[in-house]
């Protein structure tokens, strides 16, 4: 038989579940409880590329604006939802191998940041490291997305901004930028998403 204490704790936690669902959506739930540590991905029903109504910009290139995204109209659905998904991290730290054993995670390097922001548009289904992401999707410079990498950096450009984690030469984590040169420089492998 369980304590009083313990069945309070644990409704406690129920209903504090049920308010961030419904203060949120499920995104608040997936991000907060999702991971792939476990083997499952709850968050794998947010990765539709369903049109979704969301603020967006005419033209086709996104607008940066206090350090978020905003989307063009005239993108594809993946493609606002790779920035849409961008955007619930672009304020993390830098941390080395986040985003890598859990989609969530209290911070990202490039390559966890650039894998996060792929799989909300369904671009990808487990996040790569860098190398992987040198031979990930098609060869060249994509329409929408495109991502750069080698063996020591991966960054992207979406929609006309930069995804990257080195907005500096110290780094600082996963950030938007209107420019598209990354401060990183060398031989970068160039690779798109097929269609974008």
């Amino acid at each position: 038989m369980l304590s009083t204490k313990t069945r309070l704790g644990g409704a406690l936690a129920l209903i504090l579940l049920a308010l961030l669902i419904n203060a949120g959506g499920a995104s608040a739930a997936c991000n907060q409880f999702g991971g792939i540590a476990a083997g499952q991905d709850p968050c794998a029903a947010e990765t539709s590329t369903e049109a979704t109504p969301v603020a967006t910009v005419p033209g086709a290139k996104a607008k940066l604006v206090e350090g978020m995204a905003i989307a063009p109209a005239s993108a594809p659905p993946a493609v606002k939802k790779v920035i849409e998904w961008a955007n619930r991290i672009r304020t993390k730290p830098y941390v080395w191998g986040g985003g890598h054993g859990k989609w969530w995670d209290r911070g990202y390097d490039c390559s966890g940041a650039v894998s996060y922001a792929l799989r909300g548009g369904g671009l990808i289904t487990s996040p790569l490291d860098s190398t992987g992401l040198m031979s990930w999707g098609e060869p060249d410079a994509g329409r929408w997305i495109t991502v750069y990498a080698d063996a020591g950096h991966t960054y992207a450009v979406i929609a006309g901004l930069r995804w990257d984690t080195a907005g500096s030469a110290d780094g600082t984590g996963p950030r938007w930028y209107a420019d598209t040169a990354s401060v990183v420089s060398g031989t970068l492998a160039v690779r798109h998403p097929l269609g974008y």
